[in-house]
């Protein structure tokens, strides 16, 4: 389990070092670097790793999982919970929301920054190697996402032991600086960051936004708390991870202040020179295990926002029969894929690339304390003096670092706010269109209680076999059904009114999963439970109710499917843009038989024309 721990969730955070202390020297740049810079940088880098992700998420918020589960996504419905007024909950949806878009900013961002920072390593092996970048960059990156319709199961095995090699590869070549020059030791005193903010004041400022490049993982501990459990990521932070980046950095720092010369490239110059190649190597393997960890977390969070009501139904395909959690959503992996490829064809080094990843990592733990602050005070009973002071604080630091960050939007911080704020957009608009939907179809539909008291008499036509009624609501009758009624004048022997929910819990337990109640003779109305996490299969949940006495035969079966052409109305209830954005996310949703599984041959679909 800690090796899984440390091949997963450990990837980003882990390879910090090839560019955090890098970027943070580059801003002193046309002044000559003494001890207080290098001092002062490496007590920034210790002190946030302690502040923000050994206590804030380490200790504090992995205490808040939603049975199991992490994340923000997850924790935006932990802080809803029990809240009754609609202002407040939207306001925390839209808190939660805004984490997720800017973690797939940050999804964009570490394969190209993580891929291009490793490859640089080869300008130190031999200088004519700079050409060819590029090139190598965009083929390692194109292969990564090529191999992901295989799934993470077969490579997952080798990522732990590749991973643990970084780690310690990493922490001795520090520590054999650090012997050297013990005296950087001393960093681990706050007061050098003190004296450095003290001494640049606005040069500091600035420097903060490259150091909270050594904390860009930290959301990746707690979101996948779901896989692992918190006790292995704890044990495998605390006692190994942590001790290993302190180590570089200082290591780093020492090297540094013995060769100012080291600070062109100091991570790859720690070794020596028949080490540097090899470390590349292991570099770059270690950056697509960093990217594929952030790569598997968007598609995770887009399954949770298609279950959430925020995204359109995509294609998920499972890429293994034991974990639910390994799946590909190929219309992420592609956009995932062309982002990253622009990003690192625009910005062309890492260097320039870390002005566009702090803003979306601030931002995301700017959210987290917001919701972590709802979730302690309300879930956990901490008094408001104590929810406000800790969070408060934590708030504050974070906002010191988005600030800084900030300053670095005309550069390419622009990059994870035009994302965010597209994203934001598209969910919005998909979640308001579907309310709307919704309100108009229940205007025109029919009570369910009445049509079944005017069965008996209608003289309806009961024709042998089952029909399954997917439905929204099951207090109303389904269009599809009464279409059919219009048109083809028959009823089937066997109804089912099938009703799909989706529950604030990650994963729906055996006895939540179905419920079953005869309505009449031969018709049922069932209702399908599934938590966030999981991906809805009808055919299979309905085979599980042959107990309940319903003899489902899948040849027997037909599925009645209402297809909606939803076209704009005289007086539109949204703006015409998000009106728009609305029609063409739904004219390209995956449909229900592709997302609910259901087998294409036994699908009978009516249409029906929509005005919202």
């Amino acid at each position: 389990m800690l090796l899984a721990v440390l091949g997963v969730v450990y990837g980003d955070i882990g390879t910090s070092p090839l560019y955090a202390f890098k970027a943070s020297m580059a801003l002193f740049k046309g002044m000559p670097v003494t001890d207080l810079e290098i001092m002062g940088v490496l007590s920034l880098f210790f002190w946030s790793l302690i502040l923000i992700v050994t206590i804030k998420y380490v200790l504090l918020v992995m205490r808040a999982d939603n049975r199991g589960e992490g994340g923000i996504l997850a924790l935006m419905v932990l802080a809803q919970r029990g809240i009754a007024g609609s202002t407040l909950r939207t306001a925390l949806a839209l808190i939660g929301i805004t984490g997720a878009c800017l973690f797939f900013g940050d999804g964009v961002i570490t394969p190209a920054i993580s891929v291009l920072s490793a490859v640089e390593g080869l300008e130190i092996v031999t200088p004519r190697a700079t050409q060819y970048i590029l090139p190598i960059s965009a083929v390692v990156i194109v292969a990564l996402f090529a191999m992901q319709w295989r799934g993470t199961g077969s490579v997952g095995r080798v990522f732990g032991p590749i991973m643990t090699l970084w780690f310690i590869a990493i922490g001795l070549l520090g520590l054999v600086e650090i012997v050297q020059h013990p005296f950087v030791l001393l960093a681990i005193s706050p007061s050098y960051g003190f004296e450095l903010c003290a001494h640049h004041r606005y040069l500091a400022f600035i420097v903060l936004g490259a150091v909270v490049l050594c904390v860009t993982g930290a959301e990746a501990l707690y979101a996948d708390m779901g896989h692992f459990g918190a006790q292995p990521i704890r044990l495998t932070w605390m006692f190994f991870v942590l001790p290993c980046l302190v180590l570089n950095y200082f290591g780093q720092g020492a090297l540094v202040m013995s060769n100012p010369a080291a600070i062109e490239n100091p991570f790859f110059l720690l070794g020596p020179d028949w080490l540097r190649l090899p470390m590349v190597i292991l570099a770059t393997v270690a950056t697509v295990i960093a990217s594929q960890a952030l790569i598997s977390g968007a598609y995770s969070v887009t399954r949770q926002c298609m279950q959430l009501g925020f995204l359109p139904r995509m294609t998920v395909r499972h890429t293994s029969t034991t974990e639910e959690g390994q799946i590909y959503v190929p219309q992420v992996n592609t956009a995932l894929l062309l982002g990253v490829l622009i990003l690192v064809f625009t910005f062309r080094s890492s260097d320039s690339l870390a002005a566009a990843y702090g803003i979306a990592v601030t931002g995301t733990f700017l959210c987290t304390c917001v919701l972590a602050l709802v979730v302690f005070r309300r879930q956990y009973h901490w008094s408001r003096t104590a929810a406000i002071t800790v969070w408060g604080g934590f708030f504050a630091i974070d906002g010191i670092f988005f600030a800084a960050n900030a300053l670095k939007i005309p550069e390419g911080g622009w990059v994870p706010l035009v994302l965010g704020i597209g994203l934001m957009a598209l969910m919005t608009s998909w979640h308001r269109g579907r309310d709307l939907l919704l309100s108009r179809w229940k205007q025109d539909s029919l009570l369910l209680s009445s049509f079944l008291a005017r069965l008996p008499q209608s003289r309806t036509v009961r024709v042998p076999g089952m029909a399954i009624f997917l439905t929204g609501n099951s207090d109303y009758v389904p269009a599809a059904l009464l279409h059919n009624l219009k048109h083809n004048k028959v009823l089937h022997e066997r109804v089912l009114f099938v009703t799909v929910e989706n529950l604030d819990i990650p994963e729906a337990g055996p006895e939540q999963r179905t419920s079953v109640v005869e309505l009449a003779a031969g018709i049922h109305r069932v209702v399908l439970r599934y938590g966030f996490m999981e991906s809805p299969n009808i055919p299979r949940a309905l085979e599980d109710l042959r107990d309940t006495g319903i003899a489902y035969d899948v040849m027997q079966a037909s599925y009645f499917l209402g297809r909606e052409v939803l076209v704009p109305s005289m007086v539109p209830r949204m703006p015409l843009w998000r009106l728009w954005l609305f029609l063409v996310m739904a004219r390209n949703a995956v449909s229900a038989t592709e997302f609910f599984r259901i087998p294409s041959d036994r699908v009978v679909e009516l249409g029906v024309r929509v005005a919202i």
